[in-house]
């Protein structure tokens, strides 16, 4: 037990079409848990990977109550790592609750970063037809951003996120204590969807993180929590205003065009998801200066913060065709039509589509010489 006496506690919610869900950040988010009406469930089950849960486990449970609730949590765990997204990790995250007595109202806690947490949304999203299930994210990348908005999916071959559901979670509950364990490069990976929110929605958040950044660190979770919350904030103002990604909700896509065919291209195996994101903001600042839609004012800010969060691994040798050849496969593609999300100045970024396959080339071509 942490023993703490007081949080300050962030709180913002996200209206789905189903019903309203809190988002909960901050020191003590864990004892949302302690509210929430656990004794309705006839099972509770824990998704988690095996050396997060040997880590946090048994503090998560204390903080939570759910080491004292009725019914007991039963852990459900999976191997690290992106493969676990796939659908045979769904089967056997199915199976276990099957074995183990799960019905229609069990409760399913996901304690983990993006791939656990698109993993437990989409089983709880399908097994015996939709369970409640509650978002307890322990990366960056997770409380910021994947955790919140209820979009959940598993990557199919090469192809990332091909397969998924829009199900809302019933709680997020975000704990930056959990962050202090993170390795540095980790930390940083999620770092560049915190920029990713500040160039969608400007001054004074982005101002912030320029002043800021480079100081952040994951054992200083005081100097996070304000940082964190502002991000949630963007991305559930841009949820509440477009749940199912009609039209708004692309924004969010900022980089993530780019970053998904460099994750694919190198096979998952060479840059975690924030760092392939990180290049894909880089690259898409350059696209829409040779599209002549941002200054060059705005997109040296933009590239000067992101590069400000740290070193990212190298992209000159990976294959630039192979990159443009997984373009139209996106799955935000309409008839082979990529619809790209580009900035046009600090704060403001734009929906582009029909763009010349060869400014894409050139803009690629461009950044990975930078290296």
């Amino acid at each position: 037990m942490m023993g703490w006496i007081s949080f300050m506690l962030h709180r913002v919610q996200v209206t789905s079409d189903k019903f309203a869900y809190d988002v909960v950040t901050g020191r003590g988010a864990w004892r949302e848990l302690r509210r929430f009406p656990l004794t309705s469930y006839s099972s509770i089950f824990v998704l988690s990977e095996k050396p997060l849960w040997e880590r946090w486990g048994s503090t998560f449970l204390g903080e939570s109550g759910l080491e004292k609730a009725s019914p007991r949590a039963r852990p459900i765990l999976v191997p690290p790592g992106e493969r676990s997204k796939a659908l045979r990790m769904v089967e056997f995250v199915a199976g276990q609750l099957l074995k183990q007595g799960a019905d229609r109202r069990s409760l399913m806690i996901v304690f983990g970063g993006g791939v656990v947490g698109d993993l437990g949304g989409f089983v709880a999203s399908t097994y015996m037809r939709g369970i409640d299930y509650v978002q307890a994210p322990t990366t960056v990348v997770g409380q910021v951003d994947s955790a919140v908005g209820g979009k959940t999916a598993v990557n199919v071959g090469a192809m990332k996120n091909l397969v998924g559901t829009f199900y809302p979670p019933r709680l997020v509950i975000a704990e930056p204590l959990v962050l202090s364990t993170l390795s540095e490069r980790a930390f940083r990976s999620g770092l560049y969807e915190v920029v990713k929110h500040a160039i969608l929605v400007g001054d004074p958040f982005f101002r912030q993180l320029e002043r800021g950044i480079g100081s952040l660190h994951p054992r200083q979770t005081r100097r996070l929590e304000p940082i964190l919350a502002s991000a949630v904030a963007v991305k559930a103002d841009v949820v509440n205003r477009d749940e199912r990604e009609t039209t708004l909700r692309l924004v969010l896509n900022l980089g993530h065009t780019l970053g998904h065919a460099f994750e694919e291209a190198t096979g998952y195996r060479r840059f975690l998801h924030g760092e392939a994101v990180g290049w894909g903001l880089l690259a898409a600042t350059r696209l829409a200066e040779r599209l002549g839609l941002l200054a060059s004012g705005d997109g040296e800010r933009i590239a000067r913060l992101v590069r400000r969060v740290g070193p990212l691994p190298p992209i000159r040798d990976v294959p630039r065709a192979k990159v443009l050849r997984l373009l139209p496969q996106d799955k935000k593609a309409i008839g082979g039509n990529i619809r790209w999300v580009l900035p046009e100045r600090v704060g403001k970024v734009k929906i582009v589509a029909d763009v010349p396959m060869k400014e894409v080339a050139a803009a690629l071509k461009s950044v990975t010489s930078d290296q």
